[in-house]
């Protein structure tokens, strides 16, 4: 055994021990997230539905924004954990300086998105002028100050990536708590700004965290040194990162394409239909956030004993995660089955949106059963340097199976029947991930034997 896993946690620690050590601050940290995304949403709908639909619609930008950060991310930490298991320290430290680098140059894409094109955003989503002006001020606050999440987002990857998930927690956490304070605080007190001091109080949060996570780095992150003296673009670095994380974004941006066709789809029924979407989503999140959350935590491990070649540690960190996973999404779908009523009037809905969206809520729930397994094995697949198969995975979920039975369903007129495409691509989903896995596993497994 080699010096760096006699000294690194997660090379010796037992792998459920060591898993709920990693993950468990992230799922928390992950838990507050979905929270104040839920306490923006409620916030808004004190202003209108139209309000609550131009934030819906707002979301496929914002996710795109998120998946960006992510990807830089999780290429960033997947090669960082690979070096260090390796013993690898100075390709590690550079490692993390490229990705911050290429963090940099992402903000100032959405920086000139968020200038020139963030009205025509809704405008091409169909939304009228009621909900276009909303959406403006919303999103254009969003995409101008979004260093914050992108450098927010980098930073706690690189503590991740050394096991001090603990820090990214507190990180995280204390963006959400400062969002959900200042939300009430900007949106109706003085000055009254509305929605957009929801979009303040959002951004407001993701500086103050992505403050933390830098002094964190410096202060306590020993394994990882960050200098930016004598610094120049290695292009070879950023490639072998953007080989991993593209296909993170391009993930995102199946979601955000998915969700943008989802609101033109809808809005022929109703606003009202975009609006339940857009709950929807929000409250999925109570779901999806912790399992991402235990996705961080288990990306470094996998990474770390792929590099060391301990593929019983690897394997069985990704079964408990699947494990964890579907008790989670099971325990949630439950929920979601027996309480739909009280979720949806969290948001004020109106009795037309109750009605429309308690089928929607109940339909689209059964796919949770099946998402688990897919979200453990995306993460495995970009763990290993495998992210094609995640985006193929995500693609064929969301455009080639989602997407279109959405289409075909709303030909009917009906707008419930819509909801059934969400466990039609589940299912999809889930056996495209188990035959990815198999081939992965053949594949990258036989380098553990040389």
């Amino acid at each position: 055994m080699s010096n760096t896993m006699k000294e690194n946690k997660m090379g010796t620690m037992p792998v459920n021990k060591l898993l709920i050590n990693m993950a468990l601050p992230m799922m928390i940290s992950m838990l507050v997230q979905a929270l104040y995304n839920i306490v923006d949403s409620i916030f808004v709908a004190r202003i209108s539905e139209e309000a609550l639909t131009a934030v819906s619609m707002a979301f496929p930008m914002q996710n795109l924004m998120i998946g960006v950060a992510g990807g830089v991310g999780v290429g960033t930490n997947a090669l960082l954990s690979r070096a260090l298991g390796e013993g690898r320290h100075e390709e590690a430290d550079k490692m993390a300086v490229q990705g911050i680098f290429i963090t940099a140059c992402s903000y100032i894409i959405f920086l000139a998105i968020g200038l020139f094109f963030a009205r025509e955003f809704f405008v091409i989503q169909g939304a009228n002028e009621v909900i276009a002006d909303y959406g403006y001020d919303y999103l254009s606050v969003i995409l101008i100050v979004s260093f914050g999440c992108l450098f927010q987002m980098i930073f706690e990857r690189l503590l991740q990536a050394t096991g001090r998930t603990f820090y990214s927690m507190i990180t995280q956490g204390t963006g959400a708590i400062i969002n959900i304070i200042l939300d009430p605080i900007l949106m109706f007190g003085a000055p009254k700004l509305g929605i957009v001091g929801a979009a303040v109080a959002t951004v407001a949060g993701q500086i103050v965290a992505a403050v933390m996570a830098v002094i964190f780095n410096i202060k306590v992150n020993k394994e990882i040194h960050i200098t930016f003296k004598g610094f120049r673009p290695s292009g070879k670095r950023i490639c072998n990162i953007l080989f991993i994380g593209i296909p993170s974004v391009i993930m995102m941006a199946i979601g955000s394409v998915m969700t943008f066709c989802m609101n033109k789809i809808l809005v022929v029924f109703t606003s009202t239909a975009v609006a339940v979407f857009g709950v929807y989503f929000k409250l999925q999140s109570f779901a999806f956030m912790p399992i991402f959350g235990m996705n961080s935590g288990m990306v470094p491990i996998i990474a770390f004993n792929y590099g060391a070649k301990r593929e019983d540690r690897v394997i069985q960190t990704l079964k408990l995660a699947v494990m964890y996973a579907e008790i989670i999404m099971i325990l949630f779908m439950i929920a979601v089955q027996i309480f739909p009523v009280p979720m949806l009037s969290i948001f004020s809905a109106s009795s037309d949106m109750i009605r429309m969206g308690v089928p929607a809520l109940r339909t689209i729930s059964i796919s949770f059963i099946f998402a688990g397994i897919c979200i453990i094995c995306s993460s495995f697949f970009q763990a290993l340097g495998s992210s094609i198969y995640s985006m193929l995975v995500s693609f064929v979920r969301q455009i080639i199976f989602l997407v279109p039975c959405a289409y075909i369903f709303s030909k009917t007129g009906n707008v419930n029947l819509v909801w059934w495409a969400w466990p039609i691509a589940e299912l999809a989903s889930v056996a495209l991930s188990v035959f990815f896995f198999i081939r992965v596993r053949k594949k990258k497994f036989a380098f553990m034997e040389q």
